[in-house]
């Protein structure tokens, strides 16, 4: 029996192996452009342009390095590229990801050491890196569903647990069409390399 076709043809010619994927066929382009039209919240956000997984990484890179100032780029980085696999695999909602099982976890791991991997981080961050990268992403979490995806405050403090008030009345959502977003966090990223030594 014929073998399913497990790898996708990315815009920068590489053929990425989603089963196995090398840090080879991993390039920025393809992470930026891939998550600029990735929509956060299954696209159930408020305003003319969907809110993508690339601006919500720039989001959750800002909330971080404020959480943790004078962290290194490296870790910077890290934050910056948290959601990278979702480039291929799409933004799913936490419920979906638990009715869908621990395969889905197993393809995101993977593909993140690959991209872990090729930027030159470790393939698995430090404890206390991760952690605070998923507390930005619950500030961003709260911030996003209370300014665009239509929560309660109270209904955000539940599921995402309310963040100092400094952050969420000092980051606005903007959204952006999805070529600006690209080029942003395709800057940014060449930002944060050329501070790592």
């Amino acid at each position: 029996m014929k073998q399913p076709r497990a790898w996708q043809r990315m815009l920068s010619g590489r053929r990425l192996d989603l089963l196995d994927p090398t840090p080879v066929d991993v390039e920025i382009e393809d992470i930026a452009h891939g998550l600029a039209f990735v929509a956060r919240w299954n696209g159930q956000t408020r305003g003319d342009w969907p809110y993508s997984v690339a601006e919500h990484s720039l989001l959750v890179e800002d909330i971080f390095s404020r959480l943790n100032p004078g962290t290194s780029a490296r870790w910077r980085l890290a934050a910056l590229l948290h959601d990278a696999p979702e480039y291929v695999i799409g933004d799913m909602i936490s419920p979906v990801k638990a009715a869908v099982g621990p395969e889905y976890g197993a393809l995101d791991e993977r593909l993140q050491v690959a991209v872990h991997v090729r930027f030159g981080l470790p393939a698995t961050l430090p404890a206390s890196i991760k952690k605070e990268i998923k507390r930005a992403d619950r500030i961003s979490a709260w911030i996003e569903a209370v300014q665009i995806a239509g929560f309660s405050e109270a209904e955000a403090d539940r599921f995402f647990g309310r963040p100092a008030a400094d952050l969420s009345r000092s980051l606005k959502i903007r959204l952006r069409p999805p070529a600006e977003v690209r080029a942003d966090f395709t800057e940014r990223h060449r930002e944060l390399m050329s501070q790592i030594p």
